[in-house]
């Protein structure tokens, strides 16, 4: 049995741990790092990065099949289109090969020792981690936990055979004639829109009233109005009750009480994720929970002195770029720099069609606060750019306080939204005013005039409506 110590471990290379781990390393700490996976965690290998990929995908085959069909206004007609899917993932496993590379390359270029394999605790400062090569013992001043998530699996439809999580629809080789997608949230629509672009006929089952019950609903309408374009059917306050003796249909109870049953090759469970807090170790150290999450302070320390946790394991919003912030914030509370959690707003993005953002507080969020508000939209249909890219669905919103002016939260939807949400984030985190934003000139012509043009409206005064 071999022993190494460190000054810091870091336990999980997903996005809070590795990046955790490279600013120890470039901070000059002693750092290692256990993954029992490849580097990148959930986020790279079968989630945000793989997911998009196929999402692009989709997008491309979906425009060529109506230039196919000789109904495209851009004048432009070509032959029969097809995909082949087993082509589409070798495509998308290269990009996660290439980036799974350089991050292993970034943490041997921060000076930090990896050791792969299965971690489990001992004690507070010690873990065991069972290698190819045998067990590995680690002994560290510091521990960050960085375990992150898995999709969540329901009673009544355990994955394996055709039912399946994300990560298998990720690698399917051909695109199911039937998909039954069981959950409306973003996982599910995202990855149920790009298998209706590829040829799938698609039904939702959501158990609440409405899909993407986490947005405000004037948010969410061009996408409803989008998936009944697609030909998706969704049924809200619906159940799923399982699977059917032949395995080829999902059983369902309707918001009326009636039962029914959905054909479909695959049924995808897409109904949340849960923290991976299980199998290494957690019941020899007892950490202080929060729920199902382990419970840490605004510099992500836990109960215990000397253990920190990051990203998805320690609770909402699950998302790749809050663990990021916080596995660097911790790195330099390590390295003895003063640094607390002071993050005005986290942007969170769905990728369906058209694409949603949100930064800071929603209209009903700012209204709870007390006090006056303004709220001022712009409509992508009154866009120059965003015409000439056919994506006139959709609006940018802005919601700020009456008395002065502070911006309190921005959201948008529309085509390609996704690559506002920094502007969105940096202007929240700025402290901006109105003014600052009506007043700043933004390019023109693009569909970031929008964001521009919806802080004009809150003041009274937007130009092109």
């Amino acid at each position: 049995m071999k022993e190494i110590s460190c000054k810091l471990l870091v336990i999980g290379a997903g996005p809070g741990g590795y990046v955790c781990a490279i600013r120890a390393g470039q901070l000059g700490i002693d750092t290692v790092i256990v993954e029992f996976g490849k580097p990148g965690g959930t986020c790279l290998n079968v989630g945000c990065i793989p997911s998009k990929a196929l999402i692009h995908a989709a997008e491309e085959f979906e425009k060529i099949s109506h230039m196919a069909g000789g109904k495209s206004p851009l004048g432009i007609s070509i032959g029969t289109a097809s995909i082949d899917l087993e082509t589409t993932i070798a495509w998308k496993d290269g990009i996660v090969s290439r980036l799974n590379s350089g991050v292993a390359g970034l943490l041997k270029k921060a000076g930090v020792k990896t050791v792969h394999g299965w971690a489990k605790f001992r004690d507070g400062k010690t873990v065991e981690v069972q290698t190819e090569t045998g067990m590995q013992v680690v002994r560290a001043e510091t521990v960050v936990i960085a375990t992150g998530s898995a999709p969540v699996e329901l009673p009544s439809l355990p994955f394996g055979g055709p039912v399946i999580s994300s990560t298998e629809a990720l690698g399917l080789s051909e695109v199911p004639e039937r998909l039954a997608v069981v959950g409306g949230g973003y996982i599910g629509l995202e990855l149920g829109i790009a298998f209706a672009k590829m040829g799938a006929k698609v039904t939702v089952v959501e158990a609440l009233p409405r899909v993407l019950a986490q947005y405000d609903a004037e948010l969410t309408r061009p996408v409803v109005k989008r998936l009944a374009e697609l030909g998706i059917e969704v049924l809200v306050g619906a159940k799923a009750k399982g699977l059917s003796t032949k395995g080829d249909a999902l059983l369902v109870e309707t918001k009326d009480g009636k039962n029914g049953k959905i054909v479909a090759d695959r049924i995808l469970v897409t109904v949340g994720r849960k923290p991976v807090v299980e199998d290494w170790g957690l019941e020899q150290i007892d950490l202080d929970m929060a729920g199902k999450f382990i419970r840490i302070d605004d510099q992500c320390r836990t109960s215990m002195r000397g253990i920190f946790a990051v990203g998805d394991v320690t609770g909402e919003p699950m998302l790749a770029h809050r663990a990021m912030a916080q596995g660097e914030m911790v790195a330099e509370i390590v390295a003895g720099h003063k640094r607390g959690w002071d993050k005005r707003c986290i942007p969170a993005i769905c990728f369906t069609d058209p694409e949603l953002v949100t930064a800071g507080l929603s209209p009903e969020e700012a209204k709870g606060l007390g006090g006056d508000i303004k709220v001022g939209s712009f409509p992508f249909a009154a866009n120059g750019r965003a015409m000439t890219k056919m994506g006139e669905e959709g609006f940018v919103r802005i919601v700020a306080r009456a008395d002065n002016h502070l911006v309190l939260g921005i959201q948008a939807v529309g085509h390609g939204v996704s690559e506002l949400s920094t502007a969105f984030g940096l202007a929240l985190e700025m402290g901006a005013r109105l003014e600052d934003i009506a007043g700043t000139i933004h390019s023109h012509p693009t569909q970031g005039e929008g964001f521009q043009e919806a802080a004009l409206k809150a003041l009274g005064h937007a130009l092109h409506i």
